[in-house]
């Protein structure tokens, strides 16, 4: 079978209308839950109908969840449910809080495993970690959603994973590809049987070129897949290489980051994610990552919006001369002065002190360039130059803040 299911190759207009009819109960349910209610304040959910108006809702930032879980526990009061309703409840770095639903694939990895080559009946060796974090048991319910057999092998234990695989002899490997590496490392190190393995699907940890090259060449093919402990696989990589499609019953946006405002097409912003699971619903979720939507379909035949994958952080905010200076108040600044294009905020040291140059795109205007140093000031509380640049002429990687500060 080419795809998971008919989803994956429907019309994107019938994707988009199937989850923005859907989303109005999902706002109504995750307002049932008191920090929600509270977040979502005055949000009439029967109005918000298309990525216009569901824009216009307020972002939540995954940075704040710990500091709102740990005054609410265990959810931050996001969570409606009891947490006794839940199958299973984990902990991640930060640390943030969060519950499992009870049906099948729960975190929805099964299509990713899929579209890696995955086949029901196959063993998988799992390296995900299984203690208190959800990575394990969300590649372990999406493999045995597909109809595999799994090794709860988790990270470590080098020697006795080695005897494992070739005892059982799995066709498939996921866990970071580092540790992938690790393994097919110390196999050639100790003349172990390891080439039962024949596909992967890493995550966790990036996979640059060379990598990807070194796990190629020992005859395995590896795909890569973009999940978090929050919402499990938000997009996978497929045979096309050409991207990562967006996971199905998710509404993926790209927006500048610090602010809620959509990017332009194919410009680099923050990663914000809205789920319409209603046991747990999370609204506009800002990820804290950056990435780029791609044009068009995949070339596998896949429908859904696809990005570039990993692009890396936009919580940019830096301290300058002892105060913290965020990409939210550089999206300020451009609101006041639409005429700028891109901003970059390049902070450097002169001498013994921290020093600020803010790079903007506009045209040559002496009068406007001394306006946006005003505002700089006004904003941020600190002084610091202007420069205007030629429009277009900003890198587009979605760096707002710049720290070349050094160590």
């Amino acid at each position: 079978m080419r795809h998971f299911d008919s989803l994956e190759n429907c019309d994107p207009s019938h994707r988009q209308a199937n989850l923005f009819s859907r989303l109005p109960d999902v706002l109504r349910h995750a307002m049932q839950a008191p920090t929600y209610a509270e977040h979502l304040k005055g949000i009439n959910p029967p109005a918000i109908v298309s990525p216009a108006t569901l824009a216009q809702l307020p972002v939540l930032r995954k940075s704040d969840l710990p500091a709102l879980q740990k005054a609410k526990p265990p959810f931050g009061g996001f969570v409606a449910a009891h947490p006794g309703s839940f199958g299973r409840l984990f902990t991640s770095p930060g640390p943030i809080f969060e519950p499992e639903s009870k049906q099948a694939d729960p975190w929805h990895g099964a299509r990713a495993l899929h579209a890696a080559g995955f086949q029901p009946g196959e063993i998988v060796l799992n390296t995900f970690s299984y203690h208190l974090v959800p990575g394990g048991l969300i590649f372990d319910g999406a493999a045995r959603a597909l109809g595999c057999a799994v090794i709860p092998a988790g990270p470590g234990n080098t020697d006795q994973q080695l005897e494992l695989i070739e005892t059982y002899r799995p066709a498939a490997y996921t866990g970071t590809p580092d540790f992938l590496k690790i393994l097919l490392d110390a196999a050639g190190k100790a003349q172990r049987d390891v080439s039962s393995i024949k596909r992967a699907l890493v995550s966790g940890a990036a996979f640059p070129p060379s990598l990807q090259a070194d796990i190629k060449a020992r005859g395995i093919d590896a795909y890569q897949a973009y999940a978090t402990a929050d919402l499990g696989v938000i997009a996978y990589e497929s045979s096309a290489r050409d991207g990562l499609i967006v996971n199905e019953d998710l509404i993926l946006e790209i927006v500048a980051p610090g602010t809620g405002d959509p990017v332009a097409a194919g410009d680099v912003g923050e990663i914000v994610v809205t789920s319409l699971d209603p046991h747990h619903p999370w609204i506009r979720l800002a990820l804290g990552d950056l990435t780029a939507a791609l044009p068009g379909p995949s070339g596998c035949g896949r429908t859904n919006m696809r990005i570039k994958g990993w692009m890396g952080r936009a919580d940019q905010a830096t301290k300058v001369k002892g105060m913290f200076v965020r990409p939210e108040q550089i999206a300020e600044i451009g609101k006041r002065h639409p005429e700028l294009g891109r901003l970059r905020l390049v902070v450097s040291r002169a001498g013994e002190s921290d020093a600020m140059v803010l790079k903007a795109e506009a045209k040559d205007d002496a009068v406007l360039q001394e306006a946006v140093s005003i505002t700089l000031r006004t904003v941020t509380k600190l002084g610091g130059t202007v420069e205007l640049a030629p429009l277009g002429s900003l890198p587009n990687d979605g760096k707002v803040i710049a720290d070349e500060r050094g160590g």
